[in-house]
């Protein structure tokens, strides 16, 4: 099973506006899970206390969203590909989370899922939540991986007043320290970026991105 490093846990440190962001990794055939630590945090656990399977995921989110989600799922797995989505979850005491899961499902060569991997990012305290964002992806199917990157190295650029350079760098270094694929970092921004409801809550990813900047002459593998 592929299994991810987890990291500090973490957020925005945006006082009122904290942003809690977690990985994970599912591995296509056991249907295992891997949860950094923020993910067992938004589900209301601490590590060791459950194992992670997709199954128990499922179980967690908010029944008036998990026919939408099964739907996602079933086409993610079939085709591969990136999603994004808005959604609600339950933690294990009844506390309800708004938030966004953007990842990528990889398929191996007999066409069978290999692995999901992705970032889940806890809105529930940066965004105001509407109906409409409930009820549509924030990406439509699967996206284009370098349209999608580009894209939110463009998002960076413009916000941050950076090169492409420099915000490829960021985008890269995120990935790897928080051990998510860079498309699902991408998806993120993209999906976050796609409505202007949620400018504060895309501020607070950017601020997140902005903490994995490198320092100067340090090499960032693509």
């Amino acid at each position: 099973m592929t299994t991810s490093v987890p990291g500090p846990a973490y957020s925005s440190g945006l006082g009122s506006t904290a942003m809690t962001a977690g990985t994970f990794v599912l591995d296509g055939k056991s249907l295992l899970m891997s949860w950094s630590d923020e993910l067992y945090v938004i589900h209301g656990y601490r590590r060791g206390e459950v194992v992670p399977t997709l199954a128990l995921t499922l179980a967690h989110k908010h029944p008036g969203d998990l026919p939408r989600i099964q739907a996602v799922n079933e086409e993610l797995f079939v085709h591969g590909g990136h999603v994004a989505i808005y959604h609600r979850v339950i933690d294990a005491h009844s506390h309800e989370h708004r938030v966004l899961t953007a990842g990528e499902a990889v398929l191996d060569e007999a066409g069978h899922l290999e692995s999901v991997s992705g970032v889940m990012l806890d809105l529930t305290s940066t965004i105001q939540w509407e109906t409409e964002m409930a009820s549509r992806e924030a990406i439509r199917g699967a996206m284009g991986t370098r349209g999608t990157i580009a894209k939110a190295e463009g998002i960076l650029m413009g916000r941050l007043g950076i090169g492409s350079d420099d915000a490829f760098k960021i985008l890269t270094t995120f990935s790897n320290n928080r051990n998510v694929k860079l498309a699902g970092v991408a998806c993120a921004l993209v999906a976050l970026a796609d409505s202007p409801a949620e400018r504060q809550a895309m501020a607070s990813l950017i601020h997140e991105l902005k903490q994995a900047r490198p320092h100067p002459g340090k090499h960032v593998p693509a």
